[in-house]
C-alpha cells in the first residue's frame, strides 16, 4: 500500500492569531496544542484518533487527557466515527484550508514547469523562437484609488501604509475596497487585545479576507447601511435594534441571523 508523503518544508503558522487564540492557554496547554498541529500536518492534515492525540502528548494519566480533550474540543473539529462508533475522529479547519492551498500552489507551479519544458524543446526540435508573453498591465492609478478608498474606510490603521498598498495591489485589484475594509474591520472588533493585531499589510498578504468568519455579516454593517439609505437609528431596545423612517416605525431582531428588517 502506498504511502502519502507531506512534501511541504514548513506549517504555515499565523503567529498573530495563534497569540490571540491561545492567550488564556497555559504554557503546558499551549506545548499540548502546538504538538497535535505538527502532529495533524505531517498526516497532510487527515483525521486523526483521540488515541493518538493522547499519545502524541505523551500522556501517561488521566489529567494529562483531560488537558487534550479540552484542546481538541476547543481548537479541532469532529468529524466522524467508524461503523462501530467505538472512536472519534478529529481534524483542524484552518489546516485542511491551507493544506489545500499549498496542494493547488504547488500543483500549479509542476504544470507550469513542465508546460514550460514542453515548450522549450519542441522549440529546439522545429528550430523556432518560443514567442515571450506580453503581460497585461495594472492599472496603477486606478488600484491606488480603491486602495486610499479601503484605507480611508478602515477603523484602525495598523503598519506601513505604503506595503498594505503593494499587497492590496497584487491579492485586491479586482475586489471592492470598501467590501474588503468591511472584513477587515470586522477581524480588528474580534481581537481584544489591539497588541495582537495583524498590520494591514500582513493580512492582505495572507488574503485573510476570504477566512470565513469575516466574511459574516454583523449588525453593526447592518445598521451603517439603513443610515446610509435614509433610515434614524433611534437605538436597541430588549433584542430589537429600532429605526424610525417618513414617520414609520421599523425594527430587527439581532437573534436573527438574517437581520431582516421589520414594520414595527
Amino acid at each position: 500500500m502506498s504511502t502519502e508523503n507531506n512534501k511541504f518544508h514548513a506549517l504555515q503558522l499565523f503567529t498573530d492569531t495563534f497569540s490571540a487564540e491561545t492567550v488564556h492557554l497555559t504554557n503546558d496547554a499551549v506545548g499540548k496544542y502546538i504538538r497535535l498541529l505538527c502532529f495533524s500536518w505531517t498526516k497532510n492534515a487527515k483525521p486523526f484518533k483521540t488515541e493518538s492525540a493522547y499519545r502524541i502528548c505523551q500522556c501517561i494519566d488521566d489529567d494529562c487527557k483531560k488537558k487534550v480533550d479540552e484542546i481538541l474540543s476547543e481548537f479541532f473539529i469532529w468529524d466522524s466515527v467508524n461503523e462501530k462508533k467505538d472512536y472519534v475522529l478529529w481534524t483542524h479547519k484552518r489546516l485542511i484550508k491551507e493544506h489545500e492551498y499549498l496542494t493547488a500552489k504547488y500543483k500549479k507551479k509542476s504544470d507550469a514547469g513542465k508546460k514550460g519544458m514542453e515548450t522549450r524543446y519542441a522549440s529546439v526540435n522545429n528550430k523556432t523562437i518560443t514567442p515571450i508573453p506580453i503581460p497585461k498591465p495594472i492599472p496603477n492609478k486606478t488600484i491606488e484609488k480603491d486602495f486610499n478608498v479601503f484605507w480611508s474606510l478602515l477603523d484602525i490603521k495598523k503598519g506601513s501604509k505604503h506595503l498594505a498598498l503593494k499587497r492590496y495591489a497584487i491579492h485586491c485589484h479586482s475586489l471592492d475596497p470598501s467590501d474588503i475594509a468591511q472584513k477587515f474591520n470586522r477581524y480588528t472588533s474580534t481581537v481584544k487585545d489591539k497588541e495582537f493585531l495583524a498590520h494591514v499589510a500582513t493580512w492582505l498578504n495572507q488574503k485573510r479576507f476570504e477566512d470565513e468568519e469575516n466574511n459574516k455579516t454583523d449588525i453593526k454593517s447592518v445598521i451603517g447601511r439603513l443610515v446610509k439609505l435614509g433610515y434614524y437609528h433611534v437605538g436597541r431596545v430588549d433584542n430589537f435594534e429600532k429605526f424610525t423612517k417618513d414617520n414609520k416605525n421599523y425594527k430587527i431582531n439581532v437573534m436573527d441571523s438574517d437581520y431582516m428588517i421589520i414594520s414595527d
